[in-house]
């Protein structure tokens, strides 16, 4: 890879399709502590979840819709996969720092969506 070896591509040969949402947090948790980017404020945090949540959009734009998209730049947008992954290790990154976990939180919300009416 060129790299020298911080740890990063032992912790990526680790994770695999078995991995519970709390094993994949405290992946990103480390990841991001090799990285230099633990001790980054929410607030910058949140904001790149956005600026994610944008990159995401774009890409569904250009690969699922018909609408038009600026051709010069086509080449520059990711794939919604790859999108999506940036927006849930920014996600991640978060619950991290707030000391939440992910799974808790989507089993709690889902236990109150199952009681919802759905039109």
């Amino acid at each position: 890879m060129g790299k020298k070896d911080d740890g990063q591509l032992k912790l990526w040969n680790e994770l695999n399709e078995n991995n519970t949402v709390q094993e994949v947090q405290k992946y990103i948790k480390k990841v991001i502590e090799i990285r230099g980017f633990a001790d980054q404020k929410i607030e910058k945090t949140m904001l790149l979840l956005l600026e994610e949540v944008g990159e995401l959009a774009k890409s569904i734009r250009k690969n699922a819709t018909n609408m038009r998209i600026d051709n010069d730049k086509i080449n520059h947008y990711d794939t919604i996969e790859s999108e999506i992954a940036d927006v849930f290790i920014v996600l991640s990154s978060i619950c991290n720092k707030l000391g939440i976990d992910l799974f808790k939180s989507i089993k709690d919300k889902e236990e109150e969506n199952i009681k919802r009416t759905w039109k």
